[in-house]
């Protein structure tokens, strides 16, 4: 999620931003580890693996390196850099789209590694296994999306942009956030329908 800032963040952020923008290699640094986390789960939401979401990681922040000096803050921060983030992912997914996508890594015995990010919404320890194959379910639905669908998906519904973050990210009108994320969520209940009734309580 993207919690909203508190307004000492904001002007601490400002400040840093400004900084950075002079050449200090430090104010950078500290932009970097304060966004890193969630540009790399963005990506790895987008990208399905964690090489794919390093790598990124990795170009998003230095095209934010290069143009940072163009950053008039019009938009928010997150929203300049949630743009740029999406598309670098968008990017390698058009480079790659016939490559076939998981959205999980897997190790020698098959199952998922790797950070998640998803909440874990019940605190009942027989729930766990159950939990985690809706996740990868979820997962690998979300990655038979097409990519504007899956953008929208992983913007508001698991990184919590507002419509309007969204729609400054992606350069699209509210309204086309609205009608897309709505068409999105179809989509992802019928990727779905085959396995809910898995996890009925």
């Amino acid at each position: 999620m993207t919690p909203r800032e508190s307004d000492g963040a904001r002007l601490q952020q400002a400040a840093t931003i400004r900084a950075a923008q002079r050449g200090d290699g430090h104010a950078f640094d500290r932009l970097v580890d304060a966004h890193y986390r969630s540009v790399y789960n963005t990506a790895y939401r987008m990208l399905g693996a964690e090489s794919a979401a390093s790598d990124a990681t990795q170009a998003t922040f230095l095209k934010v390196y290069e143009a940072l000096g163009s950053f008039r803050g019009d938009a928010s921060f997150s929203t300049w850099l949630y743009r740029i983030t999406m598309n670098v992912c968008l990017d390698d997914l058009r480079r790659r789209r016939n490559e076939p996508l998981s959205l999980t890594d897997e190790d020698e015995e098959g199952e998922p590694t790797g950070e998640r990010d998803l909440p874990d919404e019940s605190d009942e320890p027989g729930r766990t296994a159950e939990q985690r194959e809706l996740q990868r379910l979820v997962h690998e639905a979300i990655g038979r999306l097409p990519e504007d669908f899956r953008t929208v998906i992983v913007l508001y519904d698991i990184r919590g942009l507002s419509y309007q973050d969204i729609g400054a990210a992606l350069d699209i009108p509210l309204g086309t956030v609205k009608s897309r994320l709505n068409r999105a969520r179809h989509a992802l209940r019928e990727e779905m329908a085959g396995h809910l009734e898995l996890f009925d309580s």
